[in-house]
């Protein structure tokens, strides 16, 4: 219920955002997608989808919304100086690439430690770690 509320949160402020539907459908897909890597990675883990779990799919969705929104934008800055549509696309990822990558990796190599259990207490939160680290 609460991850389907987001949704639709995260859906409105890109209606808001882009005033497109198209933009804001096409963005809000990538989430979608990774909420299945979740329970890909939860299942793979052997780990059940619990309260911590769907704490990590919520963080996804907000986290993958941001890649989206920021490879949008330089998508939008590309095409406002003239490049074409095609090659637009490509230059937007090569620009996005580095950063998104470094944060996605500091992200993940930061919940490793917790994804594997190591450390006290780590086992209630391991489930989030690795919702987080599959999505």
């Amino acid at each position: 219920m609460v991850f389907a509320a987001a949704a639709a949160l995260v859906f409105l402020a890109l209606l808001f955002l882009y005033e497109r539907f198209r933009v804001a459908l096409a963005i809000m897909a990538a989430p979608l997608l990774a909420a299945s890597a979740v329970f890909f990675g939860l299942w793979i883990t052997g780990r059940a989808l619990n309260i911590t779990a769907l704490m990590g799919l919520t963080m996804i969705l907000g986290i993958v919304t941001e890649v989206g929104v920021f490879y949008f934008s330089e998508l939008q800055l590309l095409r406002g100086e003239g490049v074409v549509f095609g090659e637009a696309l490509i230059q937007a990822g090569a620009n996005r690439l580095r950063p998104i990558a470094m944060t996605t990796l500091a992200a993940a190599l930061a919940l490793l430690p917790l994804a594997l259990g190591i450390g006290q207490g780590s086992a209630m939160q391991q489930p989030l770690a690795i919702a987080i680290i599959a999505g």
